[in-house]
């Protein structure tokens, strides 16, 4: 919207999770197509997936004739290989924007008829001639500044300005593992006073609320949090998975403690988690070593030499800005 396209020029697709509340309550048009992944396994409802993905693209492709869509972007997905032809058969300018370090499988099949491509590393296998912009992320991550924002972050989780905060989440659901990770080191924790902001998730929290929590934790639960900006100021260190995520984490500059899903066909969680270690933005544990989630928690949270490294390091591999690149990018080639 900043670049001058109104909001009734941009038309969203998708199936029937969050995105088809998300974007209408945002104001946008939103198409809704029924579709569903490729089973790795040997599956008969893969029979069915050929006859979704024809009656998904004729479907996106009538809207993107009669509303004169002169350019596609698909971001990976169930709807990215209808979404890809339905804009050769609209003779639509196609772009492909691809979140993890290596492609899913949807953008690799649909990015060798994209005009430009754009990927959130600096090498990601399967993307062909892919111009590294990052993840794109909401203004308030491009623009972000902890030290104006943490007085208003604290105040929000009720948390005292001389203690180290944990900041933890598992993405927009919540993670059973992680949450227990961390339920078990506010039982157990003995170290130097520390204060944890968990969004554990809608269906999460209400059972972390009852747990024990030792005398030096101060531990705030919470189920989603639509202020992320806030959560970020307020914490000196986070734990989380590696999904999209990661974009927000260099954006702001923050040292994580990364947990990779252990799901998805090529592990892209790990792969994700494995470039922000090796730049010096992260430890990686997987789920098999969470059980030494205190000791590393510890090793960094306190010792603001080391979070200061490794914030640095995670500010140099971040790209704030890659929301507006690509949408640049879009709009010149729909003129």
């Amino acid at each position: 919207m900043d670049l001058g396209v109104p909001k009734d020029e941009v038309l969203f697709v998708g199936g029937d999770r969050m995105e088809a509340e998300v974007y209408p309550r945002a104001g946008f048009s939103f198409l809704q197509v029924e579709m569903r992944g490729l089973r790795r396994s040997a599956s008969a409802k893969n029979l069915n997936l050929p006859r979704l993905i024809w009656r998904a693209r004729d479907l996106i492709a009538r809207a993107m004739d009669e509303r004169r869509v002169r350019v596609a972007l698909a971001m990976g997905g169930y709807v990215t290989v209808p979404t890809g032809l339905a804009a050769r058969k609209a003779h639509v300018q196609l772009m492909v924007a691809e979140q993890n370090a290596g492609a899913g499988l949807a953008n690799r099949v649909i990015s060798r008829w994209a005009t430009r491509s754009f990927a959130s590393f600096p090498d990601t296998p399967g993307l062909i001639r892919a111009d590294w912009v990052g993840n794109p992320v909401r203004r308030a991550f491009s623009e972000f500044d902890r030290a104006a924002l943490r007085p208003a972050a604290l105040e929000r989780y009720s948390l005292a300005p001389d203690r180290p905060v944990l900041g933890v989440f598992g993405g927009s659901l919540g993670a059973g593992v992680v949450n227990e990770a961390v339920a078990s080191l506010c039982a157990q924790w003995d170290g130097t006073p520390i204060q944890i902001v968990h969004i554990a998730g809608p269906s999460h929290v209400d059972a972390l609320l009852s747990r024990p929590v030792a005398p030096k934790v101060t531990w705030f639960r919470l189920g989603f949090e639509d202020r992320m900006d806030l959560f970020y100021a307020a914490s000196d260190l986070v734990v989380g998975r590696a999904g999209g995520g990661i974009a927000e984490l260099t954006a702001t500059g923050t040292p994580s403690i990364l947990v990779p899903g252990e799901f998805g066909a090529h592990g892209h969680q790990t792969a994700n988690a494995a470039y922000l270690a090796d730049a010096g933005a992260a430890i990686v544990l997987t789920e098999g070593e969470l059980g030494r989630l205190p000791e590393v928690v510890a090793a960094i949270l306190v010792d603001s030499r080391v979070r200061g490294d490794m914030a640095e390091s995670s500010r140099v591999i971040g790209r704030p800005h890659a929301a507006r690149v690509i949408a640049q990018a879009m709009k010149e080639a729909a003129r």
